[in-house]
């Protein structure tokens, strides 16, 4: 996971993996982007090739402190796959996600 801030949006880069095995590292680093970032929190997902029900459960954590923080999570070209995921469970109506990438195939 790598991040990049920019004066308008604060950028950080998922793997390709976001699931019950890498949450317990993944979480603290996406709170720790909300605390210590100002504008939109942007989650690239274009590398993330799996999702399961605890990273959902990371992104709607993420998205509800940034929200506390006065802060946008903003998902960024997500793969088909995930945006089918996140359809099903109806969180693209949650979270925000980009509209170039979130095509639902």
């Amino acid at each position: 996971m790598r991040s990049r801030r920019r004066t308008q949006a604060q950028v950080v880069h998922l793997g390709q993996r976001l699931d019950v095995g890498t949450v317990a590292s993944v979480r603290p680093r996406l709170h720790h982007a909300v605390d210590d970032g100002t504008g939109d929190l942007v989650l690239d997902c274009a590398e993330l090739e799996m999702i399961d029900a605890t990273g959902l459960g990371v992104l709607v954590g993420t998205h509800r402190r940034a929200a506390s923080a006065g802060r946008r999570l903003v998902l960024r070209s997500v793969p088909p796959r995930i945006m089918r995921i996140l359809a099903v469970t109806r969180l693209n109506r949650v979270l925000a996600v980009e509209s170039s990438s979130a095509a639902v195939a």
